[in-house]
């Protein structure tokens, strides 16, 4: 028998970006419980900032009976001399029932002790308390709290619980709270409570109440409005997605209005009238042509009649933050970049100061300057002297701005801000873009760096945080990764990969790291190689086989990757590779950095004459693409299989034996100066 099933969970108005973070697991893990309890149905679940809403149309009243079969000791050691012994008293005992009641069943060829019993399924009103307990354990928004005198933490105080079967209340006490048929409308509305009888019941009162329960429906209702709101003023909205997420969880009933600021604070820079907008207020900013405007999009979770004076409350707010941007942003600019008080700015113990860490990436930039100088040249059009000059100044002033005002109240503005600051100065405009580019990707999805100059910038900054921090030992360790490193990495692979540079991570690691207190140099090289099973789209035994060639060139890399790939992924890879997998196991043993003679002299059988021929042929030709190369080295199945049906490999002879592994081990040599085929697994 089945019922609607109605928990709602009232709480103090939830943080939106924690809850964000674990909305994704929510669901999965109830329906884990209902895995584990046996009362597994369809659900939804639906959330405001103040309840947590799980919605059953057909719930099970109570779990299926089920039958279990216990089986004891067999019948020679459960009885003697027609006695029962110990065993079958105690099996007996262990299934609840007298000896009597115990039979016999055939198990592995003898006859053991056997009893069947039904286990009744517990109602689902007995079980539902506990199970909403474990949920809430087991959520985890990073900081929780505790209220009055309870023990336990949650996010935010629980205050309310309704659950209800149908039309039966259950009673349960959670976190010292007792469910009751009770929930709170929209606070515009009422701050008593309204009762419900059933479900049906919940969900009218609670649309009458002015709640919008439905997240969806509330993503809907301000799409619309910012549609009407755009039709009517002529106006673009700039919708985050993220931004958009937030206001959906931080209303019940949302409206979105639109507000104006004084026209004086568009000579800020856009983005730090944005950033004033989301990350403060969770504004939209809107836009006209292309150019931000004096509007903005704010969205109300009151309902009234006029909304006048909450626009005029958030215009009052906006004002005073950007009046603060303001001041802070010409002040900056009477004082300009500077770089003296990085010296007093300590960046980590054991590292020194900001200056140092701008002193350490200039080096790695001067580095990177002498392996990339020819593309550099063409790229910024300078002769040698002034790209040298061009690129110390971009290192010199690359942290300039972390000393500003306006970093210093809006961090993340880091890098933009030396950007407008050196524009403002009349820099170089290389310089100005490197700075603005230099912290690129800082995302997963992030723009890249725009030019290789910005990019020798960025990758200076990722090469000496990841160099400096493994010299004083701060090596992320499982899921914990305090420095980003694991985002460096990633960073630097992306940058190189993107411009198509040289980068050995053997070679160009070891000379870079010699600026650096010792450590070491294989854990840094490893944490190279777990990142790139990440970022390559391959499977990771491809990967593995292309590192094993030694190749440690981050670009080649990446194209034997993509040219193996691309081959394994073939409906028809599978009935070759067993040939070549042969082909390596033949030759485990085999030095493949000793010469490989082969004497033709030697050759016994047509097949040994043939495959050596073909090999030769593949070996000597001249290939623009690895996967041209692959294809021509797996071209060789055929004589390879003839060569392995009709020749024997290990003879008597010794220099038989020898020539005709080293046949075969040329082979394997050669595939190996691409990707070491062993490690493909399919």
């Amino acid at each position: 028998m089945v019922k609607p099933l109605l928990i709602e969970i009232g709480v103090e108005e939830l943080p939106a970006i924690p809850f964000l973070k674990e909305l994704p697991n929510i669901e999965s893990k109830w329906l884990k419980l209902l895995e584990k309890n046996a009362l597994i149905c369809e659900f939804k679940f639906y959330y405001t900032p103040r309840r947590l809403v799980l919605w059953h149309r057909e719930f099970p009243t109570s779990q299926e009976d089920k039958e279990e079969e216990l089986f004891g000791a067999p019948l020679e050691i459960a009885y003697k001399d027609g006695k029962p012994t110990s065993a079958a008293i105690g099996f007996a005992k262990k299934c609840g029932v007298k000896l009597e009641e115990i039979s016999t069943a055939t198990k592995g060829n003898k006859e053991v002790l056997y009893y069947k019993k039904l286990i009744k399924g517990k109602p689902s009103t007995s079980l539902i308390g506990d199970m909403v307990e474990e949920l809430l354990n087991s959520l985890n928004f990073g900081k929780s709290m505790r209220w009055g005198s309870l023990q336990k933490s949650f996010i935010r105080p629980i205050r309310w619980i309704g659950a209800m079967l149908g039309d039966e209340h259950i009673a349960f006490n959670v976190y010292g709270v007792d469910s009751t048929q009770f929930s709170y409308p929209h606070r515009s509305i009422s701050y008593e409570p309204f009762a419900y009888d059933f479900a049906g019941d919940y969900f009218k009162k609670l649309e009458d109440g002015g709640v919008v329960l439905y997240q969806n429906k509330r993503k809907e209702i301000i799409l619309n409005d910012f549609n009407k709101i755009e039709t009517q003023n002529s106006i673009d909205i700039e919708v985050d997605e993220e931004l958009l997420n937030e206001v959906i969880a931080i209303t019940e009933f949302p409206k979105a209005l639109i507000g104006s600021f004084d026209e004086k604070f568009l000579k800020l820079p856009s983005e730090v009238i944005i950033t004033s907008m989301k990350e403060h207020q969770r504004y939209f900013p809107v836009f006209k042509n292309g150019k931000i405007t004096n509007k903005f999009i704010v969205v109300s979770n009151a309902i009234c009649e006029d909304y006048s004076l909450i626009v005029k409350g958030n215009e009052k707010v906006l004002r005073a933050r950007l009046s603060d941007a303001l001041f802070f942003f010409e002040n900056d600019l009477k004082n300009g970049l500077g770089i003296e008080g990085l010296k007093d700015i300590v960046y980590l113990d054991s590292l020194g100061s900001l200056f140092d860490k701008v002193l350490r990436e200039r080096n790695i930039a001067l580095y990177l300057e002498q392996k990339y100088k020819d593309k550099l040249l063409k790229v910024c059009n300078k002769d040698e002297k002034e790209l040298s000059e061009t690129l110390h100044r971009a290192m010199m002033l690359s942290k300039a701005d972390l000393l500003s005002e306006m970093v210093y109240e809006f961090t993340e503005l880091q890098g933009l801000m030396g950007y407008y600051y050196a524009k403002a100065a009349g820099e170089d405009e290389l310089v100005c873009l490197a700075l603005k580019e230099q912290y690129l990707p800082n995302s997963e999805d992030s723009q890249l760096p725009s030019n290789l100059f910005s990019s020798v910038v960025a990758l200076s900054g990722k090469l000496d945080s990841l160099l400096a921090l493994f010299s004083i030992g701060k090596i992320p360790t499982g899921t914990k990764d305090p420095f980003g490193l694991r985002r460096a990495v990633n960073g630097i692979v992306k940058i190189v990969l993107n411009e198509q540079v040289e980068f050995d991570i053997e070679k160009d690691l070891k000379k870079l790291s010699e600026n650096y207190a010792p450590f070491e140099f294989e854990k840094l090289q490893n944490f190279f190689f777990e990142r790139m099973y990440q970022l390559f789209d391959a499977n990771i035994s491809i990967i593995k086989a292309v590192l094993e060639s030694k190749e440690r060139d981050l670009v080649e890399i990446h194209k034997k990757v993509q040219a193996l790939n691309s081959i394994v992924k073939s409906s028809d890879f599978k009935k070759i590779f067993s040939t070549f997998k042969r082909v390596a196991n033949i030759v485990k043993d085999v030095d493949l950095d000793k010469n490989l003679n082969v004497d033709d002299t030697l050759f016994e059988f047509s097949q040994e004459k043939s495959l050596w021929n073909e090999f030769k042929k593949v070996k000597d030709r001249e290939y623009c693409l690895y996967e041209k190369k692959l294809d021509a080295l797996f071209g060789l199945k055929s004589y390879i299989d003839d060569f392995f049906d009709n020749v024997m490999v290990n003879v008597e002879d010794k220099n038989i034996k020898r020539n005709r592994q080293n046949i075969i081990a040329s082979i394997y040599k050669e595939f190996k100066s691409i990707a070491d085929i062993k490690e493909i697994t399919v």
